[in-house]
Order: structure tokens, then sequence, then C-alpha cells
């Protein structure tokens, strides 16, 4: 006898098991094909495309994954490494540029992040400096001047305010603490 879905066809002790896609074996029993790439859930991952090149050969495990992005990058049996668009997502965050060089098998993560300033950072969002002093409210008091020295440092609070009455009274990361002549 022959499995489902296999018919039989012939006679007792002469038969052969015919499968649905008209592949047929001699004995008493058949591995028939299915469209593999029609099972769930689908056998290659997201962004790729599954191609059973030889439904009718009776084989299986022989279907191939592509990468839609590169359709040289490609698996037997099972999903390709496919390295996607990672700028696509936004990951650095506004007013940095992403960057992602190297679309190739493998290269996940090595995608840049560029501050207006320069400052990188590959594989996550840059960390950009502002100039602090440029902030509103305005960081320092009334009569005090701000100074951010490094502005391309990529540090933040590290800006400076200064006494215009005294120059030599200073505070980082916030307003100094200026003596005012009540006197006069």
């Amino acid at each position: 006898t022959c499995n489902d879905p296999v018919k039989t066809v012939g006679s007792i002790g002469d038969f052969s098991c015919e499968c649905a896609n008209g592949v047929k074996t001699t004995g008493a029993s058949a591995t028939c094909e299915t469209d593999e790439c029609a099972s769930m859930p689908p056998p290659c991952g997201s962004g790729q495309t599954c191609n059973d090149p030889d439904k009718a050969s009776n084989k299986l495990h022989d279907f191939e994954c592509v990468c839609d992005s590169d359709k040289s990058v490609k698996k037997i049996d099972g999903p390709a490494t496919c390295d996607k668009d990672e700028c696509g997502s936004n990951p650095c965050g506004n007013g940095q540029t992403c960057n992602d060089p190297a679309k190739s098998v493998g290269s996940i993560g090595d995608f840049t992040c560029e501050c207006s300033n320069g400052v990188k950072a590959t594989g996550s969002a840059a960390t950009c400096e502002t100039d602090e002093c440029a902030s509103m409210p305005p960081p320092c008091g009334s009569g005090q001047t701000c100074n951010d020295p490094d502005k391309a440092s990529n540090k933040l609070h590290d800006f400076e305010c200064t006494c215009d009455s005294d120059m030599s009274i200073k505070k980082v990361d916030g307003p100094a603490t200026c003596d005012k002549d009540e006197c006069s």
C-alpha cells in the first residue's frame, strides 16, 4: 500500500506509488515533495524569498532562501544571513546622520551615527554635544558669561559660568555665586 497523499497504481504485487506531483516510485512507499516554501511558518527569514527549484524532484530540503537586499546571498534548506538597511529604522535619533557602509553578510551592527559636530558612534546613537550656552533659558545667571570650551568633546555639562564682576569666580555646570557690591 502507498501512504497518503500517494495513490496506488497497478495490480497486487506489481504496483508503484504515485505522488500528487507526478513522481512515481516502485515499492511500498513514496516520499512526496511538498512546496516547502508554502509551509507555515515560512522557512526563510524576513526580507528573504524562498525558491523551491524542483518541486517534482521528490527531494526534501532542497529549497533555497535568497536575500532580497542581495540576490547573491543564498542558503539551501534554511534562512540566509542577510544584512538589512539598519538606518531604515532611524536608530540614531534626531539631528544625527546614519551610515550603513557594508551591506554584506554578517555586518549587522556596523552602522554609524554622526552628529553635526563630527562626533561618531558605531552600532548605537551618538551622544551629541550641543552648545549648552545657547540653550533657553540661559544656564548662567544674570551678570555672568557662559563658556562651553569644547563643543566637539561629546561631553555634556561641561559649560562654565564666569562672573562678569570678577572673572576668577567660576562654576562648571551651573550658575556661579557672584558677589555684588551692595554699597554702590
